[in-house]
């Protein structure tokens, strides 16, 4: 195929879109791949769709080979399978709703668990049918309440899902493996680095859970690695290596001290050490129990509040908390929660005031850390008051533990910080596909239960399977960009030649011409920048901005017999002769 620059349905712009916030976005909609509709919605234009394109085949000859059948669902569902399973509840503000003329319930597809699990339930009854892998690249919907950095967080995205049905544990750990291994072959292709992180299910539901994030510095995720053994995990799945219970049979009583004056950490550290000093170490933000409090708001609409209890030296996670308790959204302790909750003193809370059985009756989860035994400087419940010696379990006794804090680079690996000493350092990324163990969640909600080999009825077990395909597009610009524009790889570039004409003669433009039509017969696709009243300048900087992995220009060297060969990616240039640039382009595009 050959894309003729002077009739290509694309503009090129010199200026950033107003919007734009990360590199991806800002290079898409410059170099005329994508075109804002409005919030969170983008048009793809013809060269942006052919990268979207080659995305989808890529994963498709992926999921195909390793056996998987691909299906299709509506984007436009009935509400009851989501009734069924719970979640048209569960999504709150996140779905779009709709109805019908007839006054019927309906969504715009989130994501399509319950469809899935329903199309197995009416086709196969049987273990015999077992195992079944099936998937869709399909567009789904969400109601993102601050859409952002282009493609990378849309309210409509296009997506690949797949899900496996197994009759056992073993089978969904066979499907599971399977997948995995697909998954590392797509991403392998895509040619952005990645890295495979311990992860959480969420709102979905299930056990072992995984992400392939894409590496990237403005990435909306954080991930963790051991500078010692192969741990790596996204903050929200990371899980604490709490301390051993500590004696505290020496440990003065708790008391309650006049601390003026001190409602943060950091004024409370410089009382306590003027005041109150230690004799073995100064005082610090470590050893004081911070209270945060916060509102649950459940999907049915009912808010709780939660009191968190961590060391004074780490904050809460927001992203990370809310991994914790999905589908319920987390949102502020406001001034009418405290007006209901006068035992609440603000800067002055301690685990007196929380406590199912105690004067706020308010649901109180500490950190991992706050382990039996540790001691502990927190509020007194009284204004400029705090305790000193408040010690876990012999003082207070929270209602449970949650992972909410900030997880810190140099934090103690948790699976080998007792054997090799490993820390964990940070970085951040693009969560790009996630697979996930089900297990029985949609099975058992929509009753898919086949006969096994002793003609019993058993519950299948499933698994999940996502790539984000139209976030791809941007994750590949946001890892392979430099500062002139996009660096598409090969097997996702919307052509394989950018072909340029350059300069006033005709013999130039005849010769290009000639060139497009002999690459196009050997099967490679020619984006050639036909354009006879643009200049050189404006022609080379659109090929840097559009990024196609090999540019042949044709201009003044015709007159010595040769043509410049250029690779997009490393700056190299070739000059070739031109009867030899036919078959020079296709080993280099070939391989």
């Amino acid at each position: 195929m050959i894309l003729r620059m002077s009739t290509l349905f694309v503009r090129t712009l010199r200026e950033d879109p107003a919007d734009a916030e990360v590199p991806s976005h800002r290079l898409l909609v410059r170099a005329g791949y994508i075109r804002r509709a409005g919030p969170g919605l983008y048009s793809w234009l013809p060269l942006g769709l052919r990268v979207l394109r080659n995305i989808e085949r890529i994963v498709r000859e992926e999921m195909d080979g390793m056996g998987a059948q691909e299906l299709q669902f509506p984007a436009l569902l009935p509400r009851e399978p989501y009734e069924a399973s719970g979640r048209w509840t569960e999504y709150g503000d996140g779905i779009f709703r709709l109805k019908d003329r007839k006054q019927g319930d309906y969504l715009l597809g989130p994501t399509h668990e319950e469809m899935f699990t329903l199309a197995v339930k009416d086709l196969y009854s049987s273990y015999k049918d077992l195992p079944v892998w099936l998937y869709q690249i399909q567009t789904k919907y969400r109601d993102e309440a601050r859409p952002r950095a282009g493609l990378l967080r849309g309210r409509e995205f296009i997506m690949k899902d797949s899900y496996s049905f197994d009759t056992t544990d073993e089978g969904l750990d066979a499907s599971y493996a399977a997948h995995r291994e697909a998954y590392i072959r797509t991403f392998d292709r895509l040619g952005f680095e990645y890295v495979i992180v311990k992860a959480t299910a969420g709102a979905m539901g299930g056990s072992k859970s995984e992400e392939f994030l894409a590496r990237a510095d403005n990435g909306e995720d954080t991930y963790v690695r051991c500078t010692h053994c192969d741990y790596a995990a996204n903050v929200e799945a990371v899980e604490v290596a709490a301390p051993q219970p500590v004696a505290y049979d020496g440990v003065p009583a708790a008391h309650a001290e006049q601390t003026p004056d001190t409602p943060t950490i950091e004024t409370l550290v410089d009382h306590l050490n003027e005041k109150f000093p230690r004799d073995d170490r100064p005082w610090h933000a470590g050893d004081t129990l911070k209270n945060v409090l916060v509102v649950l708001k459940h999907p049915d609409g009912t808010r709780e509040p939660l009191a968190i209890g961590l060391p004074g030296d780490r904050e809460v996670d927001e992203k990370r908390l809310g991994g914790q308790l999905e589908p319920t959204e987390v949102v502020a302790f406001e001034e009418k929660d405290f007006a209901a909750n006068p035992a609440l003193v603000k800067g002055y809370i301690g685990p007196g005031a929380l406590g199912e059985k105690n004067a706020s009756g308010i649901r109180y989860v500490v950190d991992p850390r706050v382990v039996e035994g540790t001691r502990w400087v927190t509020g007194a419940d009284v204004d400029g008051s705090h305790v000193i010696d408040l010690v876990a379990g012999r003082d207070f006794t929270p209602d449970g533990t949650i992972e909410a804090a900030e997880v810190r680079a140099g934090d103690p690996c948790p699976r080998c910080f007792d054997t090799d000493g490993g820390t964990l350092e940070t970085a951040r990324g693009i969560e790009m596909g996630h697979i996930f163990q089900l297990g029985r969640k949609y099975a058992d909600a929509l009753d898919l239960r086949v006969l096994d080999e002793n003609g019993k009825l058993v519950t299948v077990t499933m698994g999940s399977y996502g790539i984000g395909v139209s976030r791809a597009v941007a994750a590949i610009a946001e890892n392979t960009h430099d500062e002139l524009g996009l660096v598409w790889p090969r097997e996702v570039a919307p052509a394989d030649v950018h072909l340029v004409a350059t300069g006033k003669d005709q013999a130039v433009f005849e010769a290009a011409a000639a060139l497009a039509e002999n690459l196009h017969g050997q099967g490679l696709t020619v984006l050639y920048d036909d354009r006879q009243k643009v200049s050189p300048g404006v022609k080379f900087k659109d090929a840097e901005l559009l990024g196609v992995p090999t540019i042949v220009v044709v201009g003044k060297g015709l007159a010595d017999g040769v043509v410049e060969v250029k690779d997009r990616a490393t700056a190299e240039r070739t000059d070739v002769a031109l009867d030899e640039v036919p078959d020079h382009v296709v080993r280099v595009v070939r391989g």
